[in-house]
């Protein structure tokens, strides 16, 4: 049940979600007039309610400010400068003047003084281009000139060598259209930036400090890599370079065939990665799709993909009954806080709603809603750019990914590289999140969080779901990061990584080499150790199934598993492994770790580490679980019987390994 009042569900036009365009008109009203109450008088400064980011309250209130103008030039735009509310332009207007006026006592942070600023003159710039007949044309020319002020900054100035240069491009572009000043190096810079990234099949890596195979990949690839480029040539027009549209625009193509296949029947993206706070943001480059007219999917099907994630948090606790959008996933959580979360950190939600730009008789919002991949039927589908198997399962609707190329890390001094829970997992899924360290480092005096070794706060040290780990004589496990991967075949996938402690003296162990073959709700996860493990134990982690109330725990011989009370279960199954040191099951609980509910219990396999011996298990997350697999090991290989008659088959051959 929402707790807003929402319009009158439409199931005709609208089956799976019910939303109309009216839906999102009424959400976006209720967040704008929610966010109104926290403003400074003359509006430059919106402080929300919760902990201050590392950049300090000043450039959270102008984050407030930035985010969701978004979000209301959006609105504005979207109707034709008659909003719900009939003040935003002018309220926003007024922020404007207020906050590029230096003896303001609203004033904004300087881009000279605070990076934090540079990321907010983007969404400025961005909504000003979009309402320029509503609020930048009908600005008193002072107001103008101290507007492009304040943005000229960015002139030049450094960004750090990820989608951060699309931020300095869209700013000077914007400043180009009005007859300000701009630098074409900045902008060269970012296209030729975003060239190096591209990783093929409309994939970017979000900045990368080594050649391909990149392992920066997240949801940036579609709010930021995928969205800034489309919009610095929305706003260039002409001046645009040639082609570069077209260009962007065949790559969001291929990106969105891709990325349908990571959203949950329940409308839930895919939870990896950094920033996950921004929630709606996710629904942004389906959005974007029909915006600039990427035709990959039908727009009964981009409406039903964005409507459903946004319905999705709605009902979960985003927006709160104050109608704020707090610190988590669904409702506030403090460990998925990153130094830079501040309290309207989550506001870039706003770009979710892109969609509203689009009138309301465009296809988008007249199409009937189409299904989704995970509602036709069961898949499996390799995503090679960033080395993920997915695969979705029709009867649970959850989406999962094996994950073999995406962690992170740059290509430094493996020992420094702790793990990070949002990259350098096994596995993700849509309807799991990662332990991530119970309530979080302790804020310093600014209120901002620090974490430098996230995982201390974890029993034992370190991850245990979704991972693959030897433990030490302390039974601390090893971190993965920085993988290489190996192989990205079909079903299958495989990488390696050398075992080690960063986050207490930097030891270095064996490598291990690993590999996954997906089917329905089950992976069979192959680990080989690479070298003398010593005394170690090998540690295979399962999802960390949560609820509201802990789940219910069962172990057996060869099998462990976690039953949350909505259904949902994490089993881990022995497969294979040397009789001198069996795989042994088990299952650890934890509270106040998952984004996903208070209690979390996780299955495991544990056994005495020996070289060159294979160790498989089944891994399996679902609501209904068919039989496991079975397994015949004939040296390197591994064929896997699945219980519908069909089978895969995993090659781990000698040295740095593979997998077929």
């Amino acid at each position: 049940m929402q707790s807003w009042n929402s319009p009158a569900e439409d199931r005709l036009l609208s089956p799976y979600t019910g939303w109309t365009r009216a839906h999102w008109e009424r959400l976006a009203d209720r967040m704008l007039d929610a966010v109104a109450r926290h403003a400074t008088p003359r509006q430059a400064l919106i402080h929300l309610p919760g902990p201050v980011s590392g950049n300090g309250r000043h450039s959270d209130g102008l984050e407030g400010y930035a985010r969701t103008f978004l979000l209301a030039a959006f609105r504005i735009a979207g109707a034709r400068g008659a909003d719900g509310t009939g003040a935003l332009a002018e309220r926003y207007a007024e922020g404007l003047a207020a906050g590029t006026d230096p003896a303001s006592p609203e004033r904004w942070p300087r881009l000279a003084a605070c990076n934090q600023a540079k990321v907010e003159a983007a969404s400025i710039a961005l909504g000003l281009h979009e309402t320029r007949p509503w609020i930048w044309d009908r600005l008193d020319p002072g107001v103008r000139a101290r507007v492009v002020d304040w943005l000229a900054e960015m002139l030049g100035g450094w960004v750090p060598d990820n989608n951060w240069v699309w931020f300095r491009a869209v700013v000077e572009a914007f400043l180009r259209s009005v007859g300000g000043p701009w630098r074409q190096r900045d902008l060269a810079h970012a296209i030729e930036r975003t060239e190096d990234w591209y990783a093929g099949g409309g994939w970017y890596a979000d900045g990368a400090d080594g050649p391909a195979p990149f392992r920066n990949f997240d949801h940036y690839s579609g709010w930021a890599m995928q969205l800034y480029p489309l919009w610095y040539c929305r706003i260039s027009g002409e001046q645009a370079e040639e082609g570069l549209a077209d260009r962007y625009r065949a790559r969001l193509a291929d990106y969105l065939t891709d990325l349908q296949y990571l959203v949950g029947a329940d409308g839930a993206p895919l939870h990896q990665g950094r920033s996950l706070t921004y929630r709606y943001a996710a629904a942004a480059p389906f959005w974007a799709g029909q915006v600039f007219g990427a035709p990959a999917l039908s727009p009964g099907l981009a409406r039903r993909i964005g409507s459903g994630m946004v319905r999705h948090f709605t009902e979960r606790g985003g927006p709160d009954d104050d109608g704020l959008l707090s610190l988590g996933w669904y409702r506030p959580h403090p460990p998925i806080r990153q130094n830079y979360s501040g309290p309207a950190s989550p506001y870039w939600a706003s770009k979710g709603f892109a969609g509203l730009l689009l009138p309301a008789d465009h296809p988008a919002w007249t199409a009937v809603e189409e299904q989704l991949p995970v509602e036709r039927g069961d898949f499996v589908r390799t995503l090679h750019a960033p080395g993920w198997i997915a695969s979705g399962t029709r009867a649970d609707g959850i989406v999962r990914i094996a994950n073999h190329g995406a962690d992170h890390a740059d290509q430094g001094e493996v020992s420094r590289h702790a793990y990070d829970p949002f990259y350098s997992r096994w596995a993700y899924s849509t309807a799991t999140g990662p332990e991530l360290g119970g309530p979080g480092p302790v804020p310093d005096a600014e209120g901002a969080v620090h974490p430098s070794a996230p995982d201390l706060a974890l029993p034992g040290g370190g991850p245990l779901d979704s991972h693959v780990a030897l433990l030490d004589d302390r039974g601390r496990p090893s971190h993965r990061r920085p993988l290489t991967r190996l192989a990205v075949n079909g079903a299958t996938a495989a990488s390696r990584f050398r075992a080690h402690w960063p986050q207490h003296d930097g030891a270095e162990g064996p490598w291990l080499t690993t590999a996954s073959a997906l089917h329905g709700p089950w992976e069979v996860r192959v680990v080989r150790v690479d070298g003398d493990p010593g005394g170690a134990r090998l540690r295979i982690g399962g999802w960390a199934v949560s609820g509201a109330v802990p789940p219910e725990q069962r172990t057996a011989a060869d099998r462990a598993e976690a039953r949350a009370a909505d259904g949902l279960v994490g089993a881990v199954v022995a497969l294979h492994g040397p009789e001198s040191g069996p795989l042994r099951p088990g299952v650890r609980a934890s509270t106040g770790r998952s984004s996903f509910g208070a209690h979390a219990a996780v299955p495991y396999l544990e056994a005495a580490a020996r070289p060159g011996v294979l160790y498989v298990a089944a891994v399996a997350l679902g609501r209904s679980l068919d039989a496991a697999p079975s397994v015949t090991v004939d040296g390197p290989s591994v064929l896997i019987d699945w219980s519908d008659g069909s089978s895969d088959r995993l090659v781990l051959s000698s040295g740095e390994g593979a997998a077929t």
